[in-house]
């Protein structure tokens, strides 16, 4: 099951509704079983904050990823900052519903065992985030 949360402030500009379409077939293409996934929404400041306290990186991020995968079943939270998210969008000249799914996938990624770590762990995320933005997100809904 998945679930979106939101820290402070509802953000009603995103289909979540469509991520959460999304992020089993993700799963599925990657031959796991769906378990429980949560997306809170937090700002810049309560993501941080999240960051120093549970990572000791003091810096600003657009997710931080807590896995609770056991097994094939895939389960965890994903706390993505409202604010990163929105100036990324505009920096890459894509929409916000586009950059909100890079987002979720990539999080996703690290639940399936991805890492973003290396030069070459980066470039193989970033292919699979590519991937599935192609193959899941941009087709046309009939």
């Amino acid at each position: 099951m998945i679930s979106v949360g939101f820290l402070s402030k509802k953000i009603s500009s995103i289909s979540f509704h469509k991520i959460k379409t999304l992020l089993p077939k993700l799963i599925k293409e990657e031959n796991r079983i769906i378990g429980d996934i949560s997306i809170v929404i937090c700002t810049d400041e309560e993501l941080k904050e999240m960051n120093i306290q549970h990572l000791n990186h003091d810096y600003f991020t657009d997710i931080i990823t807590f896995d609770f995968t056991t097994g094939n079943r895939i389960s965890g939270e994903l706390y993505i900052s409202y604010d990163r998210v929105i100036d990324n969008a505009s920096a890459y000249s894509v929409s916000a519903q586009e950059e909100y799914t890079r987002v979720c996938f990539h999080g996703l990624l690290h639940l399936l065992g991805y890492k973003d770590k290396t030069p070459k762990d980066k470039k193989l995320m970033r292919a699979k985030e590519d991937y599935y933005l192609s193959t899941l997100f941009h087709v046309k809904q009939v």
